[in-house]
C-alpha cells in the first residue's frame, strides 16, 4: 500500500511538470487571434463566416479563430465581447448590428471590424478610429418596386425586431419608401425568432404582400414565416436571397453574403498590412442578384416577366434551380 501511494504522489509531480495545454498554448503559439462574434445562425450570417475565412486561408493568412454565436440575445452579444477581452484578441468580428456594437463598447486598443450592419450611422459605429466594416445597405426603392410590379400590392406587411437598433431601422426606412409610393405598411414588432409566426399571423389578413429586410432575428425565422404566408396565398418578399431556398419566398433581391465575408476577410488582410480601421471607413456592398420562384408564382397566379427571369441568378422550379 505504501509503495502505491508513493507512486501516485511521484506521477502527480510528474504531471504537474507536463507544459500547460490549451488556452494557454494558444496565448504562446505567437499566431494572430480573431475573434468572431455572430448574432444567429443562420444561412447568411453563416455564409459570411464562411467567406471571411476562406479569404484569409487563400490569402495565405493563418489565424486562430474564437467563433462565438450570440443566439439572437444581445446581452449575450456583451458577454461574448467581455469573453473576448479576456483572450488577448489581436482582432475582433463582429457579424450583424448588435454584436459589432458590443464588440465596439467593449474594445478601443484593437481594430474591430463589422460585417451585415445594415445602418453603420444608425448603430454609433461610423467615426471611430479603431472600426471600420462592410455595410449591406437595404434597397428599399428597388424592393418596392419589384412588389408593386408583380403584385399592385396597397398594403405591404413586415414583421420586425423591436429591440434592435438594425430592426428598427429597416422597418422605418421601408415605411418612408411606402409611404412616398401611397402604399401602406402594416408592421408586426417581435422580440425574438420565437414570436415571428405569431407576428405574421397578426397581420396576414390584412395585407397583399409580406416583406423580409435583413432583419436577422425574423430571417432566422424565415421558414416559419413562409408557412403563414403560404397558408394564405400571400406573396413574400426578401431581402436576402441566401435564406430563400428551401421556403416559400416568391422572389428575393439581395446580396451574395459570401462575397460580403470575402470583402470583410479583404478589410481583415488590409489592416494586417498596415492600414487604419479609420482611413478604410464603411465599405458598401452594392451589387444585387435576384431569387425567383416560379413554382410559387404561379400557385399564386403571378407572372414573372421574361427580362425579369433573364436578369435572375436563381430560377427555382420544385425546389431545384433551374438557372443557366
Amino acid at each position: 500500500m505504501k509503495k502505491a501511494a508513493l507512486l501516485i504522489v511521484i506521477a502527480i509531480i510528474a504531471f504537474s511538470l507536463l507544459p500547460a495545454q490549451g488556452v494557454r498554448e494558444e496565448e504562446d503559439s505567437g499566431m494572430l487571434r480573431i475573434g468572431i462574434s455572430k448574432m444567429l445562425a443562420h444561412p447568411a450570417l453563416d455564409a459570411i463566416e464562411e467567406g471571411i475565412r476562406d479569404y484569409l486561408a487563400e490569402r495565405g493568412i493563418e489565424a486562430e479563430y474564437d467563433i462565438q454565436n450570440a443566439n439572437g440575445e444581445i446581452s449575450t452579444a456583451a458577454s461574448i465581447a467581455q469573453l473576448f477581452d479576456t483572450e488577448d484578441m489581436d482582432l475582433v468580428i463582429g457579424i450583424a448590428t448588435p454584436t459589432s456594437q458590443a464588440l465596439a463598447n467593449t474594445f478601443t486598443d484593437i481594430p474591430v471590424v463589422f460585417s451585415s450592419v445594415t445602418d453603420v450611422p444608425a448603430a454609433g459605429l461610423d467615426g471611430i478610429a479603431n472600426v471600420c466594416g462592410v455595410s449591406d445597405v437595404v434597397p428599399f426603392q428597388e424592393h418596392l418596386d419589384l412588389i408593386e410590379r408583380l403584385t399592385g400590392a396597397r398594403r405591404i406587411g413586415m414583421v420586425y425586431t423591436s429591440g434592435e437598433a438594425n430592426g428598427i431601422s429597416l422597418m422605418e426606412g421601408m415605411r418612408k419608401t411606402a409611404e412616398e409610393h401611397g402604399v401602406e405598411l402594416i408592421a408586426a414588432s417581435v422580440a425574438n425568432s420565437a414570436e415571428v409566426r405569431t407576428a405574421a399571423a397578426s397581420i396576414i389578413d390584412r395585407v397583399d404582400a409580406m416583406y423580409v429586410a435583413t432583419d436577422n432575428t425574423v430571417v432566422s425565422a424565415l421558414p416559419a414565416l413562409s408557412d403563414v404566408c403560404s397558408s394564405a396565398s400571400v406573396p413574400l418578399f426578401s431581402a436576402d436571397t441566401t435564406s430563400a431556398f428551401g421556403t416559400d419566398v416568391l422572389i428575393a433581391g439581395g446580396f451574395d453574403y459570401y462575397d460580403s465575408g470575402r470583402l470583410t476577410g479583404e478589410i481583415v488582410e488590409r489592416i494586417l498590412s498596415g492600414e487604419s480601421p479609420e482611413d478604410i471607413g464603411t465599405v458598401y456592398l452594392t451589387s444585387l442578384e435576384l431569387y425567383i420562384n416560379v413554382s410559387v408564382a404561379e400557385r399564386l397566379g403571378i407572372t414573372i416577366p421574361e427580362e425579369m427571369l433573364a436578369d435572375a441568378a436563381y430560377i427555382i422550379r420544385d425546389g431545384e434551380d433551374i438557372s443557366e
